[in-house]
């Protein structure tokens, strides 16, 4: 299994880092994709990956960290990644939950971060957050161009499905596990599995049974059994699928 998606950079692991991953080893997961979002993530990310073989870093600019001065930010972006070898440009989006102030500089860095993507021949990671049409709207203007994955998807099936006519994957993490999570499970059930990845997003939302605890990357294995079960397949199925999935989007 590739947990596609975790921050174990944080400071949750901080004592606990060696035995997080001896039980994602333990659990037959031998690939986690670090995902950076800003600067002081994109270094803690990389670091970790010189550190351990079963890191895979990324780099990107969060829409939470969009400001006036986003020129300056993302030229210190474009920096790391020519310097760093990293496998996707992420997490980077939209993000509209806690504030719409700074949609305007949300909208230039995401644009920017795209089309570094594009440049660099790489995967974007994409978060969208109360910003449904207008992230679809970014990504459907560079289609052709740009190939990458809804993390943590939280969207409609019918959205999926049109973010897979552009090309892009749907990563579905511990929500797909909540007992009242009906979207997500159609998701599970219907989506075309040859554009499924399945993540984490740790430490944050942990599958059940561990739902409001950290979260840690060996629980992704929730994640893949849920989905199988969904799915009326053996879990091993959807290992081997999202994997091979997860190898080719991020050229690992």
């Amino acid at each position: 299994m590739i947990d596609t998606h975790s921050h174990l950079f944080e400071d949750e692991f901080k004592d606990d880092l060696d035995e997080c991953i001896k039980r994602c080893k333990e659990n037959n997961i031998n690939k986690i994709i670090l995902v950076g979002f800003s600067e002081e993530t994109n270094e803690k990310a990389f670091e970790l990956s010189q550190k351990y073989d079963i890191f895979y870093p990324t780099a990107a600019l969060h829409p939470s960290e969009a400001r006036e001065s986003y020129l300056e930010d993302f030229n210190k972006l474009l920096d790391f990644i020519n310097n760093h070898k990293i496998y996707a440009v992420g997490e980077c989006g939209l993000d509209y939950h806690w504030t719409k102030e700074n949609i305007e500089y949300q909208h230039k860095l995401f644009r920017m971060q795209c089309e570094l993507a594009i440049k660099m021949n790489l995967p974007v990671i994409v978060h969208s957050r109360d910003a449904d049409q207008d992230t679809f709207d970014i990504i459907k203007s560079y289609k052709g161009k740009l190939k990458g994955v809804m993390h943590c998807y939280s969207g409609s099936y019918e959205l999926a499905k049109e973010y897979i006519k552009l090309g892009f994957y749907i990563s579905l993490g511990g929500p797909v596990t909540f007992k009242n999570a009906k979207e997500p499970k159609r998701i599970a059930e219907n989506i075309d599995l040859s554009r499924l990845l399945i993540e984490t997003d740790c430490p944050y939302l942990a599958p059940t049974p561990f739902r409001g605890q950290r979260n840690e990357s060996s629980y992704v294995k929730y994640v893949c059994d849920m989905i199988a079960s969904i799915r009326g397949v053996e879990p091993s199925y959807i290992e081997k699928i999202t994997e091979e999935n997860a190898i080719k989007l991020f050229n690992i």
